[in-house]
């Protein structure tokens, strides 16, 4: 085994990618013949008798392109091929055996072994140059590739470090989210409360809530704010700071009265401040529907506010069935806009359910939206069933992921708010 050092003459353009070319041959002879041409062209040669001795000499310096006899003592060619792939170098070499036979099979069984390119004996300096010519191109663009490879897989791992951050801060916001729901079901004498929130995401733009500020009077609501991720979730921190369950003095929706007690405002007049509010605030473009509701649980007597908000589902004792609400606008969108309160009166027995257009505008298997008359029928069969409160709620939930397309697969946030008067 001998080594010869680096050519004199510049190495042809043609062979950029090309620079180390490592002969192994057991004759050497023909290891002569062939250093001439390649130092001509420019090349540093390295030689080699034997497979073996090419493999240390690939351990230690890989070259650049490979030219083999296929017929030799001890490791053959194609295994001294075989053993060179497996080696697993960071760069790529162009591998070229070279060979007396022809037979398609024998190529094949060479291409098997991790060959590129063929040269039948005895050799011709012309097809030799062209080959490397060829080889060189290919290895151009292959380490072209590695190259972008490497600069994707460095991009990618940068990625996940800031993709990991983004969804540990995503994680605390929605631990942060659902502290702005403490209670998902609450009693107020007879009557309860149960509420339902599940983002499609981390975080959400739904908000569901309840107060009340003293025995009989009690205050719900559910809100759905324009968008979807990082934005509407602030908004409805937000909200939830103006209608505190807490924090009375902070709630938009009560008033303090002589200094002694907490008085529900008017449905109408909360959503006008609500929006008042919004408008001001310039460069916040979201706004959000809501359905505000207050109830005196001594007779029933029930006043509402929709802005923009699905209809409201009544679910009488008897078994009847209605949508309350006039529609109205949704708050932050006009500064002047009015809004209009809706009255009832609740039997004991009755149900109110409030709830987002997750559920309505949910596309179904078929193709087709929830819709109303699907939510008042699903409604219907988890009230026939019997489920009452949290249930109720997580039955309805059940359902809808049952139906939707794909099934499970949520593409809008789900809330609700489940009010069951039972009487004074």
């Amino acid at each position: 085994m001998s080594q010869t050092s680096h050519a004199e003459t510049r190495i042809n353009p043609d062979f950029g990618a090309i620079r180390k070319v490592l002969i192994v041959d057991d004759s050497r002879l023909q290891r002569r013949i062939l250093a001439a041409s390649l130092k001509k062209w420019g090349f540093e040669v390295l030689e080699a008798d034997s497979g073996e001795d090419a493999i240390a000499i690939c351990s230690e310096d890989p070259p650049d392109l490979v030219l083999s006899d296929w017929v030799m003592p001890g490791m053959s060619g194609l295994e001294f091929c075989q053993a060179f792939r497996a080696m697993g170098t960071d760069r790529y070499s162009y591998f070229i055996l070279l060979t007396s036979k022809s037979e398609k099979q024998e190529v094949a069984r060479g291409l098997d072994a991790g060959a590129d390119d063929f040269l039948i004996k005895p050799l011709e300096a012309d097809e030799l140059r062209a080959r490397i010519a060829a080889g060189a191109r290919i290895l151009v663009m292959q380490r072209e590739l590695s190259e972008k490879n490497r600069l994707i897989e460095s991009a990618l791992a940068e990625l996940r470090v800031a993709h990991d951050a983004i969804d540990k801060d995503l994680m605390q916001a929605r631990k942060i989210q659902e502290s702005l729901v403490p209670e998902l079901r609450r009693t107020f004498g007879k009557s309860q409360v149960s509420l339902l929130l599940k983002p499609c995401g981390h975080i959400g733009g739904d908000l569901v809530g309840m107060f009340s500020p003293g025995v009989n009077r009690l205050g719900f609501y559910s809100i759905d704010v324009s968008g979807h991720g990082i934005t509407s979730a602030m908004m409805t921190a937000r909200l939830g700071g103006y209608l505190s369950s807490s924090h009375f003095d902070q709630n938009v929706a009560m008033e303090r009265r002589f200094n002694k007690f907490y008085a529900l405002l008017p449905p109408e007049e909360v959503a006008a401040l609500l929006n008042s509010r919004l408008v001001a605030d310039t460069g916040i473009e979201e706004y959000f529907t809501m359905v505000y509701a207050i109830i005196d649980l001594r007779n029933g007597h029930l006043k509402m506010v929709q802005a923009g908000h699905p209809h409201p589902l009544l679910l009488r004792q008897d078994g009847r069935a209605e949508f309350l609400g006039e529609g109205g606008l949704p708050i932050g969108l006009l500064p002047e806009a009015q809004f209009q309160q809706t009255e009832t009166y609740l039997q004991t027995g009755d149900k109110l359910l409030l709830y987002s257009d997750g559920f309505t505008e949910c596309r179904l298997t078929d193709g087709s939206l929830l819709d109303e008359d699907g939510l008042r029928d699903m409604a219907i069969d988890c009230a026939t069933d019997a489920k009452v409160g949290s249930e109720f709620l997580d039955d309805m939930f059940w359902r809808l992921t049952q139906a939707m397309s794909p099934k499970g697969a949520m593409d809008d946030d789900v809330s609700a708010v489940f009010f069951e008067y039972n009487g004074p």
